[in-house]
């Protein structure tokens, strides 16, 4: 039998801070900041209606921090208590496409562990799904994703999904997978979770201008209409597979849209608008 994995932060004093006071408190001012954030702290009012899940940056928190907590915010008050996260592996090593088969990730806030059955079953449905812990290694995709979801839900498993593979068959078959997993355990309560950047280093308003196509695909939840605003606008989203994965899941699963709660870019942050990243949040309900 293969030895569970506990993965360390990979990212903590890099993308975010790596004491629990500093993290604590970062985040907190990222809920508070009204220009970026949602401008107050969870839980969110109650809502009749279901998210499925979101789309959410994955930058420094001194850069999406504010923008991220956006979408943490509106699904504060949801019912949940298992997160398929789904996001791109920047550094292109290990499986394709990969999860974990069992293990814990560790953040200054604590440890989350991986859903062992919902991974292996998600395995089993996709057929390109996956175990590799080192394809986990190093990314900071999903990592960062961590500590929002810590200081929204005091308990929790993770289904972590990294992709190398990001084209539209993949996104659809691991879109399904989730979908039908989800659907086949209705007492797990599950959120989803796609982490994405949008266009990279590109002048602020070319930024603004090809995310905001991006973005109106996004929202009719209409993948390949949303392939086809990425190769036509070449929009350089690092995990433009993840987003779609999410898409097809949420949609199969019975969203009709995406709602957008922010968009952002490390220029509109920091002033500097020669190349900036874009970063959005987005809900699908």
């Amino acid at each position: 039998m293969t030895k569970p994995t506990n993965r360390p932060p990979a990212v903590a004093g890099m993308f975010y801070p790596s004491s629990e006071h500093e993290l604590r408190l970062t985040i907190d001012q990222s809920f508070r900041n009204t220009k970026f954030g949602p401008g107050m702290p969870p839980p969110a009012l109650t809502e009749e209606r279901r998210i499925y899940g979101i789309v959410s940056p994955h930058a420094g928190y001194a850069y999406s921090g504010a923008v991220a907590a956006n979408g943490f915010y509106a699904i504060s008050a949801s019912d949940f208590d298992n997160v398929v996260m789904v996001g791109p592996n920047h550094y292109g090593i290990g499986s394709g496409v990969a999860t974990m088969r069992s293990g814990t990730w560790e953040t200054p806030l604590g440890q989350v562990q991986v859903n062992s059955e919902w991974a292996q079953e998600i395995a089993k449905k996709s057929g390109i799904v996956d175990f590799d812990d080192f394809a986990h290694s190093r990314d900071h995709c999903l990592e960062v994703q961590l500590p929002f979801l810590q200081s929204i839900k005091s308990k929790f498993t993770i289904v972590p999904v990294i992709l190398i593979m990001q084209d539209i068959d993949t996104a659809f078959d691991v879109g399904k997978a989730i979908a039908d997993t989800v659907a086949e355990n209705p007492k797990t309560k599950t959120m989803l979770v796609a982490s994405s950047d949008l266009t990279h280093y590109e002048p602020n308003i070319m930024a603004h201008e090809k995310d905001n196509e991006l973005i109106k695909a996004m929202l009719t939840l209409d993948v390949t209409k949303f392939y086809a605003v990425l190769e036509r606008m070449d929009v350089s989203a690092c995990g433009y597979g993840a987003i779609a994965s999410i898409m097809v899941a949420a949609k199969n699963l019975g969203a009709t849209r995406g709602e957008l709660l922010k968009y952002a870019t490390s220029g509109d942050v920091t002033g500097d608008t020669d190349a900036v990243v874009g970063y959005s949040s987005v809900i699908f309900v």
